[in-house]
């Protein structure tokens, strides 16, 4: 890995634990809901268990951490197996310098494509550096493999798999109701035996549970986040009317692929040690 690469990969995983650092401004307007894997409320409340693209890529996080490269890939591919973009470019990151997996470019390229897939920038700029190093035969390579990864983890095929574990996760936490007010409470265990409360219409917020919306949530936290972008030139405008952001040939969506394999997600994630 020359210094370059190293910097770039630094500088996504970075954005991944801290993507307000790389984010630009938001317009004038309607403020989103806040991020939740920076709120540690949030986090100790059962939210990751509700949402396994969050889950499985602060488990990624931590493991990269660690050094645990090889546990770090599972993690992260868990986690793009539900459409999460950033586990998503780590998995092309990881692939890419050969860290915890076989060095592999093309098939790198491919997922890095993957991660620019809804034209947030930082990626799209990671994409086209990729390409850039590419010579002709790993390029077709990189277009026939990325076949296989769209039809597995991109949005037609992980976004009904994550609709359906949010609205039966849902369902399952509020039973018949179908409005939440500030009167609903939630206490989680908290520092010295203390319980900390958080207001129901924050856990509940709709940007959190509602696919459309949680899509827009994710949206307006990446898709300007610059994620360590290096200087390639101009991004340009690639792909066809069905598939805009992408150089590979569209394929039809496998719903049903098997979930990929990690060790036992840890539980203490997502919580802030206590001394």
């Amino acid at each position: 890995m020359d210094a370059r690469q190293g910097k770039a990969g630094y500088l996504l995983l970075l954005a991944l634990l801290c993507p307000a650092a790389f984010a630009a401004d938001k317009p004038a307007g309607g403020k989103p809901p806040p991020d939740p894997t920076q709120d540690e409320l949030m986090m100790s409340a059962g939210f990751l268990s509700s949402h396994p693209d969050l889950r499985y890529r602060l488990n990624g996080q931590k493991r990269y951490g660690e050094g645990e490269y090889a546990e770090a890939f599972s993690f992260f591919q868990r986690a793009a197996y539900y459409g999460d973009k950033p586990a998503q470019g780590m998995v092309a990151e990881m692939l890419w310098n050969g860290q915890g997996v076989d060095q592999d470019r093309p098939l790198a390229y491919a997922w890095m494509d993957l991660a620019a897939e809804r034209g947030y920038e930082g990626f799209m700029g990671h994409r086209e550096r990729y390409w850039a190093a590419l010579d002709e035969a790993e390029r077709a390579r990189a277009l026939e493999v990325g076949q296989a990864i769209y039809a597995k983890y991109g949005d037609e095929a992980s976004e009904p798999r994550l609709a359906a574990v949010l609205h039966r996760e849902r369902a399952r936490q509020t039973g018949s109701r179908t409005g939440f007010s500030g009167a609903l409470k939630i206490y989680i265990p908290g520092p010295g035996g203390d319980y900390l409360q958080i207001d129901g219409s924050k856990y509940y917020d709709e940007s959190y549970w509602e696919p459309a919306k949680y899509r827009a949530l994710q949206d307006s936290i990446w898709e300007r986040s610059y994620t360590g972008r290096v200087d390639v030139g101009p991004v340009e405008q690639i792909g066809t009317d069905n598939r805009p952001n992408s150089r590979v040939p569209a394929t039809a969506p496998q719903v049903d692929a098997p979930e990929p394999k990690s060790p036992e997600p840890d539980a203490s994630v997502g919580t802030r040690p206590q001394p």
